[in-house]
């Protein structure tokens, strides 16, 4: 298995990065790919005294970098010979199995959009990642499309059910929508027009509306939503995740009594500390593309890389893309006859109309 990645994606490029990406070729036995400058590449091998002449690492070299201040459709237009449009090629060409980036999302979100391209009928990639709630909770889209349609909205809720199902083996899961009230009538007119589609799409097990409030709480398992709304969610929660250990850290650190009766609690602090730790994760998939891509966070380390391509690893081997197309194609089949039938019955009705009218017509 060849896993490409990015190597000067992200705030800590290439150092993390590639760090990262020895410390999953070590431990997962895969290939990786490194796209990147040659020599920033080695120069960090040195200072962390890595091999570059490892049989399971190779080098690509480029030049360009996609920053995170560029604007999206920089990766095709004056970045094509960037890491990341390099990276995405060589993933639509075969030369790789899977593509990791910790690089600009909108230019990730771009550029696999139009060089790997979207599966067939799926009309939006969006960014699944699980959320460490009370039973694991998939957010889609947590980044990639900043306005959707409520069409787009259905096809989020179908992936995410593949997702859960194929992942995290959730037989039926269940389906929300973000919104600001449980009723069927709040939230904005897309939100509206997206509850009464998903009420009545046969594939997504739907649960009507959550509120924000009941989200740690098991309220479902996939949590659809556009990407701006998600991504706010998501930044959230890993920033109360953060503020909630720091406050736990001051009071259990307070004094010796309080350092004394923290200890028998060690063990559950640091479980609950390791589920809002971005770097446990890793990264999260483009969910509808053709070819497996995968979003670390922008601020990854080492150990978030690794988690990253640990994940593009199991995206592969889950065969979600597959299930994915074969749902697409069963959808437009299903449409294709329901219109066909509708078109026969109309018709029928206007042949019906028609003889009725010749009848009449017909002297006694």
């Amino acid at each position: 298995m060849k896993i490409i990645v990015d190597a000067m994606g992200g705030d800590n490029a290439p150092d993390e990065i590639v760090r990262g990406a020895f410390l999953a070729a070590e431990e997962y036995g895969v290939e990786i790919i490194m796209i990147g400058d040659e020599n920033s590449i080695a120069e960090t091998c040195d200072k962390h005294k890595l091999s570059a002449e490892e049989e399971r690492i190779s080098i690509i070299h480029t030049t360009e970098v996609v920053t995170m201040e560029d604007p999206a459709l920089s990766v095709i237009r004056d970045k094509s010979g960037s890491s990341m449009s390099v990276g995405l090629r060589m993933l639509a060409e075969g030369k790789g199995d899977a593509f990791v980036s910790a690089g600009n999302t909108g230019a990730l979100h771009a550029g696999s959009s139009l060089i790997v391209r979207r599966i067939k009928g799926i009309k939006r990639s969006a960014i699944a990642i699980i959320l460490p709630f009370a039973k694991p909770l998939l957010l889609i889209d947590a980044g990639a499309n900043i306005e959707v349609e409520p069409a787009h909205m259905v096809q989020f809720g179908i992936m995410g059910s593949i997702y859960m199902n194929k992942i995290l083996n959730v037989e039926v899961p269940e389906v929300g929508l973000l919104s600001n009230g449980a009723e069927s009538t709040k939230g904005t007119k897309k939100l509206i027009e997206a509850y009464k589609l998903m009420e009545n799409e046969e594939n997504i097990n739907f649960v009507g509306n959550i509120e924000g409030k009941i989200l740690p709480f098991g309220s479902c398992d996939v949590l659809v939503t556009d990407g701006f709304t998600g991504n706010i969610l998501l930044k959230t929660v890993e920033g109360m995740g953060a503020y909630l250990m720091g406050q736990l850290k001051d009071i259990f650190y307070s004094n010796l009594i309080t350092k004394v009766s923290a200890l028998p609690l060690k063990n559950g602090l640091k479980k609950l500390k390791d589920d809002f730790d971005v770097s446990e994760y890793g990264g999260a998939p483009l969910l509808g593309l053709s070819r497996p891509v995968i979003k670390a966070h922008g601020n990854s380390d080492a150990l978030a890389i690794k988690n990253a391509i640990r994940q593009a690893i199991s995206y592969i081997n889950t065969g979600i893309i597959v299930e994915i197309v074969k749902q697409t194609i069963k959808n437009e089949t299903d449409e294709a006859v329901s219109a066909e039938t509708n078109i026969v019955n109309e018709d029928k009705t206007t042949h019906d109309t028609q003889s009725k009218e010749t009848s009449a017509d017909e002297p006694m």
